[in-house]
């Protein structure tokens, strides 16, 4: 079968979803027997996001082989339990990062190196790669950023051309757009709409199907008009309602006939959908039969995209026990060991979240020691497990100074120290511990009681780890190292066998779960804060909500 090509570009505005479009529509053409994979082409000069504040970006998420990519990559692999790799997000930077190196190396020939055709062809083989792999059926290609945008321009250039190269009728355009609702006129407008599909139209790309996004339904006059204007079908205006969850989007698009008419018009022999399993996984989010607190502790709290996989894995761990996390958002710069009680009253669970720098580190360490002293199930993870062994160290094994040489260098007891591969690294970009190692979990541990399984692989991203030269402390004083890498001998987790539930991870295990493959450990993890809450009276039930899904 020959690979088609869906490229999904927005327009009016940013943050419309794009990513929950594109890894919906993957979800059903996926649920249809096809292979598909979905790649982010986005327009800042950055090489990757590895570099970028979380408040710029929002979380960075990392593949198997150590991409550092944007978030939407977690989208993608958890609407179609599929792996990305580098070449599932590609950059501006990236682009002209080849493209000069190239040129470095004399690869154009002397020739006058420009926009079009040099960096309009390398955007065209990062496109063309995956789909001539043989893998895939389907590559959809997110487009970031909105049209009319000047960094967009390149990519759009490009995808016309590959229309024409790999044949109109292996393509598919995709535009998302808003149609919004005036209240003083009690109506919704189409005219930006009809404004973007023209700005696109003019750079030559006209798109196949318009999805429309509008907090109120559109009816058949709204959809004529969008249809008249701007070149399509009615059947091609596809209506994009907000919904309670971003689970709930395929089956709305599948509604809609998205996947009908993508099937349609690329001509695909493809079976009906099996959403069965999707389907019930809705239903247990929406309808849970009780709902438990459980705090996150981190720095970047009022920025939730900087948890956003943290956050999808609390809600499949959630739909396994039958019950709804219910996020305590808690600043790791405000905590305390004199208000720390006061402020995670009421949690069931405490996970205190990954990150870097010194800001709130103290804050994340009185949230350990509140977990450790009051048997309150804890979860650590990358950082928030280094912060685990900081306040072990300091508080049972006396090292009143233990700390990172992250934050003090000259630390009496840097428990917490560089890995020796990182010292002489001066370039930030790229360079850390990136992408999945293996893991040899002792039996009987809580992670191998999760996992099942005494050898995992897991994504990493850190510079920092347990100091193999101090660890023989913690070992003296009652913890357990229950986790390591068997190539270099790094802790990889760590418990504490007196406690309900007290695991660390150095790894970043939310990175991996997706709505059929639940994480391990956020399962395990909700099912002790669930057995805590119930057994202090903090669990709260939840009325069942009759919902006709699908």
């Amino acid at each position: 079968m020959t690979t088609k090509y869906i490229f999904v570009t927005g327009g009016v505005t940013s943050s419309l979803g794009k990513g929950i479009i594109c890894a919906s529509l993957g979800r059903l053409l996926v649920a249809r027997g096809l292979r598909v994979t979905i790649q982010k082409l986005d327009p800042y000069i950055n090489v990757d996001p590895g570099t970028m504040n979380p408040y710029e970006h929002g979380e960075v998420y990392v593949t198997d082989d150590g991409a550092e990519t944007d978030l939407d990559l977690g989208h993608y692999e958890r609407f179609l339990d599929i792996k990305t790799s580098q070449e599932n997000n590609v950059t501006t930077g990236r682009i002209y990062y080849d493209v000069i190196s190239k040129e470095r190396q004399g690869a154009y020939l002397g020739k006058t190196v420009q926009v079009i055709p040099h960096i309009t062809d390398e955007i065209k083989s990062h496109i063309m790669k995956l789909g001539e792999s043989g893998d895939y059926d389907v590559v959809i290609t997110e487009i970031g950023g909105t049209v009319g945008d000047i960094e967009s321009l390149p990519y759009i250039e490009a995808v016309r051309q590959l229309r024409y190269d790999v044949g109109r009728k292996n393509t598919l355009s995709i535009h998302l757009t808003l149609v919004p609702y005036l209240k003083a006129a009690r109506e919704l407008k189409t005219k930006p709409t009809q404004h973007s599909v023209k700005t696109l139209s003019e750079s030559g790309l006209q798109p196949d199907i318009i999805v429309a996004r509008s907090e109120h339904p559109l009816d058949q006059s709204i959809r004529k008009k969008i249809a008249q204007f701007c070149n399509v079908e009615i059947a091609d205006v596809i209506a994009s309602l907000d919904a309670e969850s971003i689970y709930e989007v395929p089956l709305l698009m599948q509604d809609e006939g998205l996947d009908t008419r993508v099937i349609e018009k690329l001509q695909f022999e493809a079976k009906e959908p099996d959403l069965e399993r999707w389907i019930g996984f809705v239903e247990a989010v929406r309808n849970p039969s009780t709902e438990i607190k459980i705090a996150l502790v981190g720095k970047y709290v009022e920025h939730h995209d900087a948890y956003k996989s943290i956050v999808e894995a609390f809600i499949h761990g959630g739909a396994v026990n039958d019950c709804e996390v219910n996020i305590v958002w808690v600043q790791s710069d405000d905590l305390t060991e004199e208000n720390v009680a006061r402020k995670l009253k009421g949690v069931s669970g405490i996970l205190v979240a990954p990150g870097f720098g010194d800001r709130g580190v103290e804050g994340k360490v009185a949230a350990v020691k509140h977990a450790r002293v009051n048997n309150i199930p804890f979860f650590g993870i990358c950082l928030g497990m280094q912060c685990a062994v900081i306040e072990y160290a300091r508080n049972v094994c006396n090292w009143d100074t233990a700390n990172s040489t992250e934050f003090v260098e000259e630390s009496d007891h840097p428990i917490i120290d560089l890995m020796a591969d990182q010292k002489d690294i001066q370039d930030k970009g790229g360079t850390m511990r990136l992408g999945l190692y293996d893991c040899k979990i002792k039996e009987g541990s809580k992670s191998y009681q999760a996992y099942g399984t005494d050898f995992i692989q897991e994504r990493h991203r850190h510079r920092y780890e347990v100091n193999n030269n101090l660890r023989y402390k913690l070992v003296e004083d009652g913890m357990q190292l229950v986790g390591f890498n068997p190539d270099r001998d790094l802790v990889e987790i760590v418990e504490l066998e007196d406690h309900p539930w007290f695991v660390g991870v150095q790894f970043h295990p939310e990175l991996c779960s997706t709505v059929n493959n639940p994480q391990p450990l956020f399962v395990d993890f909700v099912k002790a804060s669930l057995k805590y809450a119930k057994e202090n009276n903090l669990n709260v039930p939840v009325n069942k909500k009759e919902v006709a899904i699908g």
